[in-house]
């Protein structure tokens, strides 16, 4: 997630910057084939104008699909702070006994290691997503490239050495260690270190943390419809191919200078156009780890930081910061 107020205009400049060298080169070769060898090379420009119009509707779709997709996951994580802080606070109050301390430290722990691995999860790649460009940029996560070191290091911060290590075998981590949670709480309950109706509420907590997991699963493992995105790629494609054949009814060679002002206006008219079209398609994936992601690095670490304190641990981390504008 970029934090800073604006992106700056040659920062978004370069990052769809192909395009716009295309759209010069591609108009400037026609207008010099026009101008040279008198090619009858241009189309009106009414009709384009309504093909135009009909690309921006459907690229004004798609993005406000893909926003859709990266509101919801926003909304999912945010519900996890809350229901996590609702967790904790009710493991404070809940659990009493012997060993308490070292119970509630147990429980909240794996907490946040179901976290931990969540998000791990939620950052393994897919074939649908911009793996290449969020590799090659700085400040993009690794946590798909080093998944099982990464994960396995930081979960040992949480789990003990034995759960750690009955974990190994299962392909979705994060589920298991709920399921892991859930058992434990049964054995608190068999132990009477609280009632009935305090163990069905902690459950149920349980199971909004399911709920939360398996929509963040949903929208990493179902694409956005390729055929939504593929069309309004290749209706981009068309359209801008066209557009300097428009243009060239409107600027001839008898307007001397500024003929030559054809193919700029015809690479700025592309680039605006495959600028609407690539917002869209880094908006579909909210979990990939690129430039405009949901932080979800930052959240799980807001809410271990909130846990901790909770029960006065110490050695606390401090909350994620951006590096160059980006939270991940």
């Amino acid at each position: 997630m970029y934090t800073k107020r604006n992106y700056g205009f040659f920062m978004t400049l370069n990052w769809s910057k192909k395009p716009l060298l295309v759209g010069l080169l591609y108009a400037a070769l026609l207008f010099l084939l026009f101008y040279f060898i008198q090619l009858k090379l241009y189309i009106p420009w009414q009709p384009l104008g309504v093909i135009g119009i009909a690309v921006a509707f459907y690229l004004g779709f798609k993005n406000n699909s893909s926003y859709d997709r990266t509101w919801e996951a926003r909304k999912i994580w945010g519900s996890m702070v809350n229901n996590s802080r609702t967790f904790g606070a009710a493991v404070v109050s809940f659990v009493q006994g012997d060993q308490e301390a070292e119970i509630k430290k147990e429980l909240l722990y794996r907490h946040i290691a179901w976290l931990t691995a969540l998000r791990h999860q939620m950052r393994l790649s897919r074939p649908w997503e911009h793996t290449r460009e969020r590799v090659k940029q700085l400040y993009a996560p690794t946590v798909s490239e080093d998944y099982e070191k990464g994960l396995h290091k930081e979960l040992s911060q949480y789990l003990s050495a034995t759960e750690l290590k009955s974990l190994s075998t299962y392909s979705n981590i994060a589920t298991q260690i709920l399921r892991n949670q859930s058992k434990r709480l049964q054995e608190l309950r068999d132990a009477n270190l609280y009632e009935d109706f305090r163990h069905m509420e902690l459950h149920h907590l349980i199971q909004t943390f399911y709920e939360d997991q398996g929509k963040s699963e949903r929208i990493k493992n179902f694409p956005f419809p390729r055929q939504y995105a593929s069309t309004a790629y290749w209706l981009t494609i068309v359209f801008c191919a066209f557009v300097p054949l428009g243009l060239l009814e409107i600027f001839r060679p008898t307007m001397g200078w500024m003929y030559w002002l054809g193919p700029v206006i015809s690479a700025i008219i592309i680039w605006v156009f495959f600028l609407m079209e690539k917002i869209g398609d880094y908006s579909e994936n909210p979990f990939e780890g690129t430039y405009n992601d949901v932080p979800i690095t930052a959240i799980a670490r807001g809410i271990e930081i909130d846990l901790r304190e909770m029960i006065d641990d110490t050695n606390i981390p401090k909350p994620t910061e951006a590096v160059d504008g980006f939270l991940m």
